[in-house]
């Protein structure tokens, strides 16, 4: 049976943007703009080339562990299951994972990608269509808002999987990333699963160029979200006023996305009521990206209800899948 993307449940997002951006850039300070943001159409296709760039080993770690440990992960699960993916991008990195575990419980299996990127959710929708026995239900939702949502669906006795993989987890600052695990798992129940993908520690020379590679997509990536706004609230960010910039935090031990400034200058967002002032080589901060050891992980999953039942090194690109059970 193909698969078909019957439900897309939408929100106000605007509002909830506007908000944020108007949040992030009047704070006293470092200024911010959330990650989430940038992965509108535009940058949900630029990711994808990212992706794929020699110098960004992540997504390929991911997947090489997906396919090679496919079959020994649905093992450790219970018949029947539904899956529910946090942030499921174009849903490259989960076919092996879904075809594993239709073929290993022989059993129609419900799949609901949350995104709140229609453009991802559609990508998704395309990527998994010819899997037998998947029935696919997409939500343009936040992840907890579309895991609720998800949950309110299951019938009795299912087993709810949550997937979280490409290392988002490593893009929340510390510790609100164990603060967002104790929300996954409040809303399992004993026994769910949470199989969580972190990007590990390797040398900065490598993390670097993985954030700023030659070619320059990251770079058009990150400034695609000062064109976001300009599009979305009318902003007048001049882009060729801005510079991308990757620097390590290392008390934070985590990879930060930067926009600099390359001049003093003011930018009106007419739709906030807002004008901001930056000096030149003041930054915009886009994003985060922590590196976990496997020490680590073991303790956040231990302090967020879960204990882990089995974990998944790569080892061309340090990278780490973990299958945590709730408690």
């Amino acid at each position: 049976m193909r698969p078909m993307l019957i439900h897309a449940v939408r929100t106000p997002a605007s509002t909830e943007m506007a908000a944020d951006i108007y949040a992030g850039l009047s704070r006293p300070g470092q200024k911010e703009l959330p990650s989430k943001y940038l992965y509108d159409e535009v940058g949900s296709a630029l990711f994808e080339v990212i992706s794929a760039l020699p110098e960004y080993g992540v997504t390929r770690a991911d997947e090489r562990l997906l396919r090679r440990h496919a079959t020994e992960i649905v093992a450790h699960l219970k018949s029947p299951v539904i899956v529910a993916e946090l942030g499921s991008g174009a849903g490259k990195k989960t076919r092996g994972l879904l075809q594993a575990l239709s073929h290993h419980h022989r059993q129609r299996t419900s799949y609901y990608p949350i995104e709140i990127s229609a453009s991802a959710l559609a990508m998704c929708e395309r990527e998994l269509r010819d899997i037998d026995c998947l029935h696919v239900v997409g939500f343009e939702r936040e992840y907890l808002d579309g895991l609720l949502e998800v949950a309110a669906r299951r019938r009795q006795g299912e087993q709810l999987l949550v997937l979280f993989l490409g290392g988002t987890i490593g893009n929340f600052e510390h510790p609100a990333e164990e603060r967002f695990l104790r929300q996954v798992r409040d809303v399992l129940r004993p026994g769910d699963a949470l199989l969580l993908g972190t990007d590990l520690h390797k040398p900065l020379p490598v993390l670097l160029q993985a954030y700023d590679d030659p070619l320059g997509v990251t770079a058009a990536f990150n400034l695609n979200l000062l064109a976001r706004v300009n599009r979305e609230l009318g902003a007048n960010f001049v882009l060729e006023n801005f510079q991308h910039e990757a620097r390590f935090n290392t008390a934070a031990n985590s990879i930060e996305m930067h926009l600099r400034s390359k001049v003093a200058q003011s930018v009106t967002i007419p739709d906030l009521g807002l004008t901001i002032t930056l000096h030149r080589d003041e930054t915009i901060w886009t994003e985060s990206s922590h590196k976990y050891t496997r020490e680590e992980i073991l303790r956040m999953a231990q302090v967020s209800g879960f204990h882990c039942r089995g974990q998944w090194i790569d080892g061309e690109w340090p990278f780490a899948e973990s299958l945590l059970i709730a408690e």
